[in-house]
C-alpha cells in the first residue's frame, strides 16, 4: 500500500518556498473566487515586491479580495500582469487608475465561462495551477471541491501544481479531484473560506423574482446567475416542487431551496437526485451544508457548461441578468459607460443549454432602467458588445411584464420589447424604432 502520508510530507513547505517554484516569465493560472490561497498569493506578491520574481502572467476569473491585497495590488501590475476573463470591481480600479497614470494595468480576455479551459491550457498554455484545495482524502486525493471550474482542466493539462490545503474548504462528489503524485508543492494555511452572502435587492427585484417564479413549472431544473435579480427568484420559488440545480454557480439562494426541499433534483434526467454546479459561493454554513455531502457534485465548466449537457435535462430554466437589451433583442450583459464591466461569463452557454431542453426557457431579465430611473435599459443601439444574440435571446423579463421573442418578426421584437420598458421612455423608444425602420 502506498504511504500516501510520507509522499504529502515530501511536498510540504512554506509559502516562500513554494512561491519560489514560480520562475520569471512564469503563465500562472489562479484559482477561481473563493479558492484564490491567500498564504501562496501573498508570499509570490512578496517576491515580486522584493524583486525576486518579474514578467510573471496571471490568468484567472473572478478576483476577490484575497487577490486584491495581494498579486493584484496596482504597484506589482508591473511584474505580476493580470489577465482577467471577468472583470470585478478590483479590475475596474485597476483599469481606471491605469488609464489615470498613463499604463495599462490589467489585460482583459473576452471568453465564454465553457472556453475557459480551452484558453488557459491550449490557447495561453499555462505551466502554473495556485489554488486551494480540500484535506487529503486516505486515497491520496485532494478535492477541488467548490471550484472545479477552470481548475480541474488545468491541473490534469501537466501544469505545476502548487496547492494550499484548507481544512476549511469543502469536498464535492463529481470528477474533480487531483493526486498526490501530480502535485509539486504543498503549502498549509487553515483559514475561514470567503463568505459571499445575499447581494441587498431593490424592490424591482422582487417584482421581477415573481413574475419569474410564475413561469417556473414544478419539475424544472434551474440554472440561477449571480446577484440579487436571481437570488429574488429563488426567494419566490419557496412553494414549489420538486425542481433540480444544475448551475455553473451555486449560489446562497439556491442553497436555501435545497435545504427547505424545494430542490430534490428528483425529475433530472442526468444526474438524477444531484445538485451540479462548477463553483460556489455562500456563506459558511452553506459551505459546511456541502461538505461530504453526496447530493453535490462538481464538474469542470468545460462539461457543466457544455449545453449539449445542459439539454439533456428536460425543462431547463435558466434565469440571467443584463445590462442593456436593443430593440433587434441583442443583450450587453458585460460593459458600461464605455468599459469593461464583467464578462460574459456563462450566459450564452446556459441561454444555448436551455433553448435546446425539451420543454426548457431561457430568461434574459433586468430593471427597466439604471441609474436611478433616468437611463432606460432597452436601448435602440448596445453601448457595448453582445453579449447573447438576438437570434438566442427568448424570454425578456422586467418589472413590467415578461415578453418571449422567439418566433417574432423585428418588428414584433421592438413593439414588445418598448411594452415592458420604462413608460417614460417607450415614446422615445418608438421614435428610435421607427428610425430604424422596425416600426
Amino acid at each position: 500500500m502506498t504511504d500516501y502520508a510520507a509522499e504529502y510530507s515530501k511536498r510540504l513547505t512554506t509559502a516562500p518556498e513554494a512561491a519560489a517554484l514560480i520562475p520569471s516569465g512564469a503563465k500562472v493560472a489562479m484559482g477561481l473566487g473563493v479558492s484564490q490561497p491567500p498564504a501562496l498569493l501573498a508570499a509570490l506578491a512578496a517576491r515580486a515586491e522584493a524583486g525576486d520574481v518579474a514578467d510573471v502572467n496571471i490568468y484567472y476569473l473572478l478576483s476577490t479580495k484575497t487577490a486584491g491585497e495581494t498579486v493584484l495590488r496596482y504597484e506589482l501590475t508591473d511584474r505580476l500582469r493580470p489577465y482577467s476573463l471577468f472583470h470585478g470591481a478590483i479590475e475596474r480600479a485597476l483599469d481606471k487608475r491605469g488609464r489615470e497614470e498613463g499604463r495599462q494595468a490589467v489585460w482583459f480576455i473576452p471568453s465564454g465561462f465553457q472556453q475557459a479551459p480551452d484558453v488557459l491550457v491550449n490557447q495561453v498554455k499555462v505551466d502554473t495551477l495556485v489554488t486551494t484545495v480540500s484535506a487529503m482524502d486516505e486515497d491520496g486525493y485532494f478535492s477541488f471541491g467548490i471550484n472545479a471550474d477552470y481548475s480541474v482542466a488545468v491541473a490534469r493539462s501537466g501544469a505545476r501544481l502548487i496547492l494550499e490545503v484548507n481544512e476549511n474548504f469543502p469536498r464535492l462528489a463529481g470528477d474533480n479531484r487531483v493526486h498526490i503524485s501530480e502535485v509539486a508543492a504543498i503549502v498549509e494555511n487553515n483559514v475561514p473560506v470567503i463568505e459571499a452572502g445575499k447581494a441587498p435587492g431593490l424592490p424591482q427585484d422582487e417584482i421581477i423574482g415573481g413574475i419569474i417564479a410564475d413561469m417556473i413549472a414544478d419539475g424544472s431544473c434551474l440554472q440561477m446567475g449571480i446577484g440579487a435579480l436571481p437570488d429574488a427568484v429563488c426567494d419566490a420559488l419557496k412553494n414549489h416542487k420538486d425542481l433540480g440545480v444544475h448551475t455553473e454557480l451555486m449560489t446562497p439562494g439556491l442553497i436555501k431551496l435545497i435545504k427547505d426541499g424545494v430542490i430534490n433534483n428528483s425529475r433530472k434526467t442526468i444526474h438524477k437526485g444531484k445538485s451540479v454546479l462548477t463553483f460556489a459561493m455562500g456563506t459558511q454554513a452553506d459551505y459546511d451544508f456541502m461538505h461530504n455531502n453526496p447530493d453535490f457534485e462538481s464538474y469542470g465548466v468545460e462539461y457543466v457548461n457544455d449545453p449539449a449537457v445542459i439539454s439533456q435535462n428536460d425543462n431547463v430554466v435558466s434565469v440571467n441578468a443584463t445590462l442593456q437589451i436593443d430593440l433587434f433583442g441583442a443583450c450587453c450583459s458585460e460593459f458600461l459607460n464605455g468599459r469593461q464591466f464583467t464578462a460574459s461569463g456563462g450566459q450564452l452557454d446556459f441561454v444555448r443549454g436551455a433553448s435546446r431542453s425539451r420543454g426548457g426557457k431561457s430568461i434574459i431579465a433586468c430593471h427597466s432602467t439604471a441609474a436611478k430611473g433616468t437611463v432606460s435599459r432597452i436601448v435602440a443601439r448596445l453601448d457595448g458588445p453582445v453579449t447573447t444574440p438576438r437570434n438566442d435571446v427568448q424570454w425578456v423579463v422586467t418589472e413590467h411584464g415578461a415578453v418571449n421573442l422567439r418566433g417574432l418578426t423585428d418588428g414584433e421584437r421592438a413593439r414588445a420589447l418598448i411594452s415592458i420598458a420604462a413608460p417614460d421612455f417607450r415614446e422615445g423608444l418608438e421614435a428610435d424604432a421607427k428610425a430604424l425602420g422596425l416600426i
